[in-house]
């Protein structure tokens, strides 16, 4: 009896899920990010692809583009997503600070404590504050849909010796992207920023053109640094890796009402797996780290607040210097103020 009654729902089960896979689907969403599988990007599209895919019945179809397929640049990336060319982008803030300025206040030093702040604030009415900036630069054309994560925090790591203080940065040549912010940010803490390409890396660590970097661990031990001679990591989570997901605003809202509440939470179960995907991966990279003779140092908080000290001044030159910078300044120091009195009355309760 049972074997015949799970026969007969399989049967069904099967039959239902041809049909919908049969079924063309009404909408079809061509989404791209310019990494590779073993990336956040990638575990965040694939929990988008497949929540939204079935949460439509079929309705909606995501076609992701991993890599440079449909776009290689920031700029030419968001171009697509304006021109409808793509319809979804996954940028980091240096990749959309050409067009849209304001977002490189996640890169601002300090200013978020840890992942509980982070997340907290950038699923709340910052993003949405974010969000309207950008439609007004663009047009109307490309819309913010969340802010995810992309491998962790931002810390210091360089070649040369541990460092604990910001005088212990002194004369260090750190590599930068070309933006003004991060180089700002290095130059406050007496080292020299000295922009070098992704690709170049590597190598510019072996010769000696560059002593230093600001990246995530993942990113160090998947591109092999320790290798090239980055043997130093001060985890003083300088900044929170954000992750800007873009929409042409014209698909999204040509969509129906139902559908659009579809990828509304489908950018919100993707925000969540790019939450989680870097702290799972960030393990094993600072066991191998230390496992190949690195040198890992938390600084102290006394220490941890001179960092944040030295960088002060970047703050001020944000707010002077980029369009929008005082408002998404605000907006941002706001809600991270929020959120640190609602996980401490949070806390609170729970310790009680």
């Amino acid at each position: 009896m049972f074997s015949k009654t799970f026969k007969a729902v399989a049967t069904a089960a099967l039959m239902a899920t041809t049909a919908v896979a049969a079924q063309a689907a009404d909408y079809t969403i061509r989404a791209t990010a310019n990494s590779n599988e073993n990336d956040e990007d990638y575990d965040g599209l694939v929990v988008f692809k497949n929540f939204v895919e079935s949460a439509s019945n079929g309705a909606i179809e995501v076609e992701l583009f991993i890599g440079t397929q449909l776009c290689a640049k920031g700029a030419e990336c968001l171009q697509g997503v304006a021109d409808g060319t793509i319809d979804v982008y996954i940028s980091t803030s240096g990749g959309a600070s050409g067009i849209f300025p304001y977002v490189q206040v996640l890169d601002l030093p300090y200013l978020m404590a840890n992942d509980r702040v982070a997340e907290s604030v950038l699923a709340g009415d910052f993003t949405r504050k974010m969000r309207e900036m950008a439609l007004a630069d663009s047009g109307d054309a490309i819309r913010l849909m969340t802010i995810g994560n992309t491998g962790g925090w931002r810390n210091f790591a360089n070649t040369k010796r541990r460092v604990a203080s910001p005088s212990d940065m002194e004369g260090l040549k750190i590599r930068t992207v070309v933006a003004d912010l991060p180089q700002e940010l290095v130059r406050s803490l007496g080292a020299s920023p000295t922009p070098i390409p992704w690709p170049e890396l590597f190598t510019s660590f072996q010769t000696g053109v560059v002593e230093g970097s600001k990246n995530g661990i993942t990113d160090i031990m998947g591109m092999k640094f320790p290798d090239a001679g980055l043997q130093y990591v001060t985890l003083d989570g300088h900044a929170y890796m954000g992750a800007l997901w873009w929409m042409n605003n014209a698909k999204f809202m040509d969509m129906p009402e139902d559908m659009r509440r579809v990828i509304v939470d489908g950018f919100s179960a993707l925000q969540q797996a790019t939450f989680a995907s870097p702290k799972r991966k960030s393990i094993k990279a600072y066991e191998d780290f230390v496992a190949g003779g690195g040198d890992l140092y938390v600084p102290t908080p006394d220490e941890k607040a001179a960092f944040k000290e030295a960088a002060a001044p970047v703050y001020d030159w944000f707010k002077g210097n980029v369009k929008g910078g005082e408002d998404i300044f605000e907006a941002l120091t706001s809600a991270v103020a929020e959120a640190e009195a609602d996980i401490e009355a949070g806390m609170a309760k729970d310790l009680n």
